[in-house]
């Protein structure tokens, strides 16, 4: 067992070391940011093909890259034999990967590529190989050798074209100036697409609790029981949210006399607010530095939507 331990680490150790040369060897290519030009300026999508583990690889980088911003999808090279070349436009940009670049399957999309014109980027441990020859520009992912101890099965080369096309995908996310915002865009489920709502789809925005800060007590009471949303929103003659009545303000503010008040008379004035167009999670951090439970969302000081803890809570914000 400890042989195998040993071995795992090992494996670790190898991988981690090239990655190091890699990233020590980009500093003076010019293939990455050839490579990154040819994308950016590309005017219709990002094909990627590869067959074996770097089809494997090929298809875990078009998912990235179409997750953040560059529309791409994978065309297995045998698919392609069979009616998938006509997925590829003289618009699009190929990426092929093959270690070898000897990979007999892809020939047919090589040669489409080429008869098109259709710009193609290799990523192959191989520059001299036929792959490397008929690329646009090369993407050298050469290896001293593989974390296999037999040096065949495909490790430490597997681990650098996926960290290397990862790093093109990141290059031109942020040449692009690919934001949270965008990325919430391709990513609506789950606990990340939570994490990037708006309050805006969170908030409460239909039969809003809201009364004129001039109201009796008596109505606002039969506001803040009836929509049961632990407050009412109290606003100026002119629809400005200026004052809040909450739950806890009734249980503290519970006299003889209270229903004898207007509701400017015992509001708190200038309630907590949050635009629509913030994020909820910053929404969840604001209320909790203040020590509140929900906000009122206001768009030029007029109250458009309540948002509570709760409402976060329930969409997975939190």
């Amino acid at each position: 067992m400890q042989n195998a331990i040993t071995a795992a680490q090992e494996t670790l150790r190898a991988e981690a070391a090239a990655l190091q040369t890699l990233a020590k060897a980009l500093a003076s290519d010019p293939a990455l940011p050839a490579a990154l030009t040819l994308m950016q300026n590309c005017r219709g999508r990002v094909i990627v093909t590869g067959v074996g583990k770097s089809g494997h690889i090929g298809g875990k980088i078009a998912a990235t890259l179409a997750s953040t911003g560059t529309p791409a999808f994978f065309v297995h090279p045998t698919e392609a034999l069979h009616g998938d070349l006509g997925m590829i436009t003289q618009s699009d940009i190929l990426i092929a990967l093959s270690h070898s670049g000897e990979s007999k399957e892809l020939a047919a999309v090589v040669t489409y590529a080429t008869r098109f014109s259709i710009p193609l980027i290799a990523v192959t441990g191989k520059p001299a190989s036929t792959l490397a020859k008929a690329a646009t520009v090369v993407l050298n992912t050469r290896v001293e050798k593989e974390a296999c101890p037999l040096n065949l099965a495909p490790t430490t080369s597997t681990t650098v074209a996926l960290a290397l096309c990862d790093a093109l995908a990141i290059a031109l996310m942020t040449a692009r100036g690919f934001q949270k915002e965008d990325f919430a865009v391709f990513h609506p489920g789950g606990k990340l697409g939570a994490q990037l709502l708006r309050v805006s789809e969170v908030m409460v925005d239909q039969d809003l609790p809201l009364q004129p800060q001039t109201a009796p007590m008596s109505e606002v009471l039969v506001t803040l029981t009836a929509r049961n949303l632990g407050c009412v929103g109290l606003t100026d003659s002119k629809g400005n949210l200026v004052g809040i009545f909450t739950d806890g303000d009734l249980k503290r503010r519970l006299t003889p006399t209270l229903l004898s008040q207007t509701a400017a008379d015992i509001m708190t004035r200038s309630p907590k607010t949050i635009a629509p167009t913030a994020l909820a999670t910053a929404a969840v951090a604001h209320m909790e530095q203040t020590n509140v439970t929900s906000l009122w969302v206001i768009k030029g000081n007029k109250p458009v939507g309540l948002l509570r803890i709760q409402d976060c809570l329930h969409a997975n914000v939190i």
